[in-house]
């Protein structure tokens, strides 16, 4: 072996002195909340062909609570429904009853738009 190469030998790599502690993760939160921190149900029929849905919007929980709690809100009314892009579809317009929902469940909720 050349000298260069016994030397490289003996290197070291070294970080700062003792135990890195890792950060904790946040768990990732779906949804997107409002400033006043109130729940919004509206009814939309833009590019469905007529269709109403009612979206929900303004709930902020982990991802699989979020599907869990579109999972109780579809089966309470007896309709189908998708969760996208942080918001709950359910389709039809049960806004009143979905309002009676997230009420019992503990969230303020107001209905929105048409």
């Amino acid at each position: 072996m050349s000298d260069w190469q016994s030397q490289l030998g003996k290197l070291v790599y070294s970080t700062d002195q003792g135990r890195i502690k890792d950060e904790p993760e946040s768990p990732e939160l779906v949804g997107e909340e409002y400033a006043d921190g109130w729940v919004r149900i509206q009814r939309q029929t833009k590019g469905r062909k007529g269709k109403g849905v009612c979206i929900i919007s303004g709930v902020v929980l982990p991802p699989d609570e979020f599907k869990k709690l579109a999972q109780t809100i579809k089966k309470k009314c007896g309709k189908g429904g998708a969760v996208k892009d942080g918001t709950i579809e359910v389709q039809g317009d049960d806004r009143d009853q979905i309002k009676t929902i997230m009420e019992s469940l503990g969230y303020k909720c107001k209905l929105a738009g048409g």
